[in-house]
């Protein structure tokens, strides 16, 4: 997602095993849909690393300095495009718990008992 104009995912690095069948997915997306999604998006380095043993993942390098790792393992090709959209999209924030449930200016009567009812 651009922030004021600036896409702030700077590098996509898709890591995969040529060997093991948890890749799969990956290297048919590697074959198929990536270069089409290098081409729509020539604000991003894109780079492919082979790491033999290990499950693939897409990792995401944000201009903040954050990264997000998304394992992609036993994914199909249309669903590594959605991970790898879904890390575009992002602005690379860090996920903040809130502190409370819900924030209101005029709270809820509901459920709240007075004693000034007389029968």
């Amino acid at each position: 997602m651009s922030q004021r104009g600036v896409w702030q995912l700077q590098k996509l690095i898709v890591s995969y095993c040529n060997w093991g069948g948890s890749s799969r997915g990956v290297r048919a997306f590697m074959e198929s849909q990536l270069p089409a999604f290098k081409e729509m998006n020539p604000q991003l380095e894109v780079v492919t690393e082979l790491n033999r043993g290990q499950h693939p993942y897409l990792k995401g390098s944000y201009k903040n300095k954050n990264e997000r790792v998304v394992s992609v393992m036993n994914m199909t090709p249309d669903e590594v495009l959605l991970c790898a959209t879904r890390l575009r999209n992002s602005l690379g924030r860090k996920v903040v718990k809130l502190k409370t449930r819900h924030v209101t200016k005029h709270p809820s009567v509901q459920g709240t008992w007075t004693t000034s009812t007389q029968i």
